[in-house]
């Protein structure tokens, strides 16, 4: 099986091309040989490989950039997104997608389950749920899994801005009206694998987290005790800390469906944070 992966230096797809190198010969791009902000140079650089698998781990993921990046936020997680689904579907291929739990407006009073309705409340947002929609239009087979609050000891989220500012600050302020699980990219990448295993790869939408939840201000305290910095964090309201992007105040995704059909269930979001940290890599 040949496998195409897009994103290869991302916090994704550098998880990703171990598992996947397993499964056939992996073809791992990045930015400079694969583009997404510029859609129109995909099918010929597919055409090119002819791959069985397409792993789509690159996006847009500049949250507050994106409004004010409208157009090409659009581009990479939407227009790009269509066209690796063309190609795909021309092929017979499977592409493999990954898309966010900012295509829900937050309001929910329980884990989001994949039939809720979406309500995106940020141009990011907008435009995975457009990826996510283009997807579906063309008729590809497809693999699309929804995440939320992706970490890892590369490039920027959470973790890291925490670990940074805490060594930087004499105190942190963190919005605690804001609920989700964090997920760690290592435990995405197996879970990825754990559905393209099986006897047929998993198809359709899933969503796929760590189990459990918790407020950005949680997390930020575990975050600094298994760090051992001493950092006060001190908990405050979002409307007390804007941002020009609105994000959902409750985000948490249901993952039981993923389970249920694959077997692969990734443990509560504090154990595998500290597995995360205590591997080292943080700086």
């Amino acid at each position: 099986m040949k496998i195409l992966l897009t994103g290869r230096t991302g916090q994704l797809g550098s998880e990703l091309q171990g598992p996947l190198s397993s499964l056939g010969e992996l073809i791992a791009c990045d930015r400079s040989n694969m583009d997404l902000s510029r859609p129109e140079s995909l099918a010929v650089l597919v055409r090119g490989v002819r791959p069985d698998l397409i792993v789509n781990a690159a996006a847009y993921t500049a949250v507050d950039r994106a409004e004010s990046e409208p157009d090409l936020a659009r581009r990479v997680n939407a227009e790009a997104v269509q066209a690796l689904a063309q190609e795909a579907r021309a092929l017979g291929a499977l592409l493999v997608h990954y898309s966010t739990d900012f295509v829900f407006d937050g309001t929910a009073q329980r884990p989001y389950r994949e039939s809720d309705p979406t309500g995106p409340l940020s141009v990011y947002g907008s435009s995975k749920l457009a990826g996510e929609q283009a997807i579906a239009a063309v008729g590809a087979r497809h693999l699309i899994l929804r995440t939320g609050w992706v970490y890892s000891a590369r490039r920027s989220n959470f973790v890291l801005t925490m670990l940074r500012s805490a060594r930087e600050r004499r105190e942190l302020r963190v919005v605690d009206d804001q609920v989700g699980a964090p997920t760690w990219s290592r435990d995405l990448a197996a879970a990825t694998v754990a559905a393209l295993k099986r006897r047929e790869p998993l198809e359709g939408l899933f969503h796929v987290s760590a189990a459990g939840q918790g407020s950005r201000w949680t997390v930020a305290c575990r975050v600094l005790q298994l760090a051992d910095l001493a950092t006060p964090v001190i908990p405050v309201s979002t409307e007390q800390f804007p941002t020009p992007a609105r994000r959902p105040k409750y985000s948490v995704l249901d993952s039981g469906r993923f389970a249920q059909e694959t077997g692969f269930h990734i443990g509560a979001w504090d154990e595998r944070l500290s597995s995360c940290i205590q591997q080292g890599g943080f700086s």
